[in-house]
């Protein structure tokens, strides 16, 4: 297998387990509250740490599905500012990245 192809695998395995995730999450909150004013506004609050969460994985999805989308479109592996090659053990580490080091130093 393909440097290439274990990345995708990996991609769609990790795709799948946010979605998992995600679903389970989304199920919570979806969750009647319960009648008693005081339970209410103690799952009200709980929610919150719920709703953070659904966000980032929001987020971590879609890095997942534009890693996936640069797979498609051939350029897999290139930094999207510079268009220098991401090093292989930065894609190995985190195989969604889309910044080489150097463009994701100068981010943060």
């Amino acid at each position: 297998m393909t440097d290439l192809a274990r990345a995708k695998v990996r991609l769609e395995a990790a795709l799948e387990e946010l979605k998992i995730r995600q679903q389970r999450i989304a199920d919570d909150l979806d969750e009647p509250l319960n009648a008693d004013s005081s339970e209410q506004a103690v799952e009200v609050q709980d929610d919150v740490p719920l709703e953070q969460q659904a966000a980032l994985l929001a987020r971590e999805i879609g890095s997942v599905n534009r890693a996936l989308a640069r797979i498609e479109a051939g350029t897999y592996g290139q930094c999207v500012l510079c268009g220098d090659d991401i090093a292989p053990a930065r894609l190995e580490v985190r195989p969604e990245a889309s910044l080489c080091i150097d463009c994701a130093r100068k981010e943060h």
